[in-house]
């Protein structure tokens, strides 16, 4: 007879190895597939002569694809399960990455770039439907913050990849393509679609669509994706072009960037201990400050210690999204999941072409300081109390 005490280390090691499977799948579509664009702007700006709109603009088609695909892929959900949906999202990053690596052109650049953002919105809410009924209850915050900071990992990868190829940026993102390829066999080995506890409703969409709730998420969401769309796709080239820095300068700060975001991880835990409520404040106003600071002194040493706490920052705002879309939709998780990240994206894709013309107009630290003010709204937008509970 299977005792309790038997079972439970095996039950230990499934979790482990879903986190692990999805912090490198998350890796791989964010940190590699989507956001190592912002990474190479001056590369694909001397490459493709791309001016600052036509950036954004691509930047903006990145997190449209990744709209489209989160929303389809919150359909899918109740269907598919989780395993299919993963080789999707790994399979898209790997073409995607590819296709920039090879592009002869400004267009085949764009489409690559477009392709890879589509793998994030695929791979988001299998994940978090995999752990919402994979991982027991008094680990499901916390491992849903690690596989999250998944993002911060990629970027932190990204960045030394960017120094070493420097000129030769293709080779780059071939080896991007590679390991797309790696994550999306190893997530699809692992991540199964799991036997919820209770049964699932089937619908194509959550009822009721919006919940009590719902709406102020939403907004929270987008205002905050608008802010951070900032430091994504112009972070690097304010350091170049407005602080003076080297290549090398802003891509070690693009590393600390990724490197930490991965105390975004502890997401969870700070849920834990200041609420729901007091965590999305706090880090809201710290991705509010880095933003404006990095516009008033890019060009000092400190725009170092700026980037590294918008990474963790950001890590830990997406973190908390992800958490109360879970609280809000409790039946159908990865349908919070997938309606929070895709308003998130749209904000991204709004605030992308919106930075780039008012960076074009009036200069990028203006554009960052409307990206800062922004984010100070979206901290007033907090989650409501009745939350806190979870």
């Amino acid at each position: 007879m299977t005792t309790l005490d038997e079972g439970a280390p095996s039950a230990k090691v499934q979790t482990l190895r879903l986190a692990g499977a999805g912090v490198s799948l998350i890796a791989v579509c964010y940190g590699l597939a989507r956001f190592a664009y912002g990474l190479f702007v001056p590369a694909f700006r001397d490459e493709f002569a791309l001016t600052a709109t036509v950036i954004g603009v691509i930047a903006a088609g990145s997190y449209v694809s990744y709209c489209v695909a989160i929303a389809v892929t919150t359909v899918l959900i109740p269907r598919w399960g989780s395993r299919p949906l993963v080789a999707v999202a790994g399979g898209l990053a790997t073409v995607g990455t590819a296709l920039v690596a090879v592009a002869p052109h400004g267009v085949m650049l764009a489409v690559g770039v477009i392709v890879a953002g589509a793998s994030t919105g695929v791979a988001s809410p299998p994940l978090a439907h995999a752990v919402a009924h994979a991982v027991p209850a008094k680990d499901r915050d916390r491992i849903q913050a690690v596989v999250n900071a998944g993002t911060g990992a990629g970027v932190a990868v990204a960045g030394p990849v960017a120094l070493l190829v420097r000129d030769q940026w293709r080779i780059g993102w071939l080896a991007f393509a590679v390991m797309c390829a790696v994550a999306t066999i190893w997530a699809a080995v692992v991540v199964r679609t799991p036997a919820p506890r209770e049964p699932m409703p089937r619908e194509m969409l959550p009822r009721p669509l919006l919940p009590s709730g719902g709406a102020h998420l939403l907004v929270a969401a987008a205002t905050m994706g608008l802010s951070s769309s900032a430091i994504w796709t112009f972070g690097r080239e304010m350091l170049v072009t407005e602080g003076g820095q080297s290549e090398r300068f802003s891509l070690v700060a693009w590393i600390l960037l990724g490197a930490c975001g991965l105390a975004g991880a502890a997401a969870g835990d700070a849920i834990g201990r200041l609420g729901l409520r007091r965590a999305w404040q706090f880090v809201a106003v710290l991705l509010a400050a880095t933003t404006g600071l990095l516009a008033a002194w890019p060009e000092i040493a400190g725009a170092w210690a700026m980037l590294a706490v918008f990474g963790a920052a950001y890590i830990a705002l997406t973190g908390i999204v992800l958490i109360w879309g879970s609280r809000i939709y409790g039946r159908t998780p990865a349908a919070g999941v997938g309606l929070s990240f895709l308003v998130f994206a749209l904000g991204q894709a709004l605030g992308a072409p919106l930075i780039g013309l008012v960076a074009q107009l009036a200069g990028l630290p203006t554009a960052f300081g409307v990206a800062a003010a922004v984010a100070v709204i979206g901290a007033v937008l907090a989650p409501r109390r009745s939350l806190e509970g979870g």
